[in-house]
C-alpha cells in the first residue's frame, strides 16, 4: 500500500485502484451501497418485531440509543474516510494504525460480517417470497431454490458492472422506503396529534429487555459504512464517502425510530402483538386505512432483501480483493475482470459463501425468519469487533497525521465503549439454542483467520531471510 496523504489532500488521496474502475460512481450511487447493505425496508418488516418482543414499549428507545452509538462510530469512520479511500473499507483504516494481527482481525471480522449479512437477507428473501407466493397461489416453493435464485442473480449483476448494481439498489430502496413513509405518516395522522402514553412511559419495559433489544436494534444498522468499500470507484471519494456514512447513520436512525413508534402504535390500536406478527406492515397499513400499501410493502421488502444480497456480495468481494493484495487471502483473488473491472473471482466466492449456510439450513427446515435472525446475529459480532477496533485506533491515526486536537479521543472512546457494551449485552447472560452457539462459531472463525495470517507472516519472514542470506 502506498503512503497515506496528509489531511486535506485530494490529489493522491488513495492508493492503486486494484484493477477497478476509478471514479465512476456518483454521490447518490455511493450512498446507495451503504443504504442497500442495511436493507432498511427489512427493519420495519422483520427486525422491529424482534426488538419489540424483547423491549416492548421501549422499542423506540432502543433505536434512539442504537442511533446514538452508530452515529459515534460513523463520526470515527468519516475521519478516516476524509484522508484515505480504497476497496478494503475498515480493514484499510486498521492497517494504518493497528498491529498487523489486530488489523488482520478486523479484516476477517469484516469479511464474515458482510458475508453473514448476505446470508441473513437471503433467509429473509425466501421467507417473504413464500409469504407472497402463498397468498397469491396457495402454494410455497422450495426455500433452497429461492435462495439459489436470488444469489445467482446478485452474483451475475455484481460480476457485470458495479454502476448497474448501485443504480439498481438506489431505486429499489428509494421506492420501498417511500411506501413505508406514506403508511407511517397515515398511521400517525389517524392517531391524532398526541403521544402514545404506553410508549412514552415505557410501560412494561424491563432493563434486560431493553439491553437485548438494543443489540438487535444495532443489527438494523450494520453495513452502514459499506460505502467505504467503493473507495476506488466513487467519484471524489474523500468527500462523497464520509458524507454517505454520516447521512446513512442519521437518516436510517430517524427512519427506524419513527417506524418503531408507529408500528407499536398501530398494533396497540388493533390490540395485537407486534412481536408475534409475520407481516407487521400489512397490519399497520390496515390501521392507516390503505391495506393495499401493506401488500406493496411486503413486495418492497422482498425486493429490498434482493438489493441487500447484492450489496453484501459487492462489499464482501472488495474486502476479499484488498485482503488478497495484502497476503491475507490467496493471490487468486487479486484478479479483476478484464472487461467489467469487477473483482469477479471474489464476487463468485463470496456469493457462494453467503448462500451455502442458508441452503443447508433451509434444507433442514429452518424458517426464513430464523435464518435471518441467526446469521444476522453472527454478522453483528463481526461488525461490532471491526467498529470497536477501528474506533480505538483513530486517536493514534490522527497523531500520525498531525490532526490530533485536545479532546479528539473522546468520541472514539465513547464509540468503542458503546460497541463493547453491545458485545457484552450479546454475550451475557448466555442465550439458549442456536444464538448461544454463535459466539463460539465467531471465535473459532477469527482464530482460524489469525492462524492463516500467522502462517503467511512466517512464510514471508523465512523468504526474506533466504533473500538476505549471503551466498556461500
Amino acid at each position: 500500500m502506498g503512503p497515506t496523504p496528509p489531511p486535506g489532500s485530494e490529489s493522491a488521496s488513495y492508493v492503486a485502484n486494484y484493477g477497478l474502475q476509478r471514479g465512476i460512481l456518483s454521490p447518490m450511487e455511493t450512498l446507495a451501497q451503504s443504504v442497500s447493505t442495511m436493507a432498511p425496508t427489512t427493519t420495519p418488516a422483520a427486525t422491529i418485531p424482534l426488538v419489540c418482543a424483547l423491549a416492548g414499549n421501549g422499542t423506540w428507545l432502543a433505536y434512539v440509543l442504537a442511533t446514538g452509538a452508530i452515529f459515534l462510530v460513523g463520526l470515527c469512520i468519516a475521519r478516516y474516510a476524509r484522508h484515505s479511500a480504497s476497496p478494503g473499507s475498515l480493514y484499510t483504516y486498521a492497517t494504518m494504525t493497528l498491529p498487523p494481527w489486530l488489523s488482520a482481525t478486523v479484516a476477517w471480522s469484516l469479511l464474515l460480517a458482510y458475508v453473514a449479512t448476505g446470508s441473513s437477507v437471503i433467509g429473509g428473501f425466501y421467507h417473504y417470497a413464500n409469504l407472497l407466493l402463498r397468498d397469491a397461489t396457495g402454494h410455497v416453493f422450495s426455500a433452497v431454490l429461492l435462495s439459489l435464485l436470488v444469489t445467482g442473480i446478485s452474483i451475475w449483476i455484481a460480476y457485470r458492472d458495479v454502476k448497474i448494481s448501485a443504480r439498481l439498489m438506489l431505486w429499489i430502496e428509494a421506492a420501498s422506503v417511500s411506501v413505508i413513509v406514506i403508511v407511517v405518516a397515515l398511521v400517525l395522522l389517524r392517531h391524532g396529534w398526541h403521544l402514545d402514553a404506553d410508549q412514552l412511559h415505557l410501560r412494561g419495559m424491563t432493563g434486560s429487555g431493553l439491553r437485548l433489544g438494543l443489540v438487535l436494534a444495532l443489527f438494523s444498522f450494520v453495513g452502514f459504512e459499506s460505502a467505504t468499500t467503493l473507495g476506488a470507484e466513487a467519484h471524489n471519494p474523500l468527500q462523497t464517502i464520509p458524507r454517505a456514512v454520516i447521512q446513512t447513520a442519521v437518516l436510517a436512525g430517524a427512519f427506524f425510530t419513527i417506524c418503531a413508534y408507529a408500528e407499536i402504535l398501530g398494533f396497540h390500536t388493533v390490540g395485537q402483538d407486534l412481536g408475534k406478527s409475520e407481516a407487521p406492515m400489512y397490519v399497520v397499513a390496515q390501521v392507516g386505512g390503505v391495506p393495499i400499501l401493506g401488500l406493496l410493502i411486503d413486495i418492497g421488502a422482498l425486493v429490498s432483501l434482493f438489493a441487500g444480497t447484492l450489496a453484501c456480495i459487492t462489499a464482501a468481494a472488495r474486502v476479499l480483493l484488498r485482503m488478497a493484495h495484502d497476503g491475507l487471502a490467496h493471490d487468486w483473488f487479486c484478479a479483476t475482470h478484464a472487461r467489467n473491472h469487477t473483482p469477479s473471482r471474489a464476487v463468485v466466492v463470496t456469493g457462494i459463501a453467503a448462500v451455502l449456510p442458508v441452503a443447508v439450513l433451509a434444507a433442514r427446515g429452518a424458517s426464513g425468519l430464523d435464518v435471518y435472525g441467526w446469521l444476522g446475529a453472527l454478522a453483528t459480532y463481526g461488525f461490532i469487533v471491526a467498529y470497536a477496533l477501528v474506533c480505538v485506533a483513530l486517536p493514534h491515526y490522527l497523531r500520525q497525521h498531525e490532526a490530533f486536537k485536545p479532546g479528539a479521543q473522546i468520541i472514539p472512546w465513547l464509540a468503542a465503549a458503546a460497541m463493547l457494551l453491545a458485545l457484552v449485552g450479546n454475550l451475557y447472560p448466555a442465550q439458549e439454542g442456536p444464538y448461544g452457539k454463535l459466539p463460539y462459531i465467531f471465535l473459532v472463525y477469527v482464530i482460524a483467520g489469525l492462524g492463516w495470517f500467522l502462517l503467511g507472516a512466517r512464510k514471508q519472514t523465512a523468504l526474506a531471510a533466504t533473500i538476505a542470506a549471503p551466498e556461500p
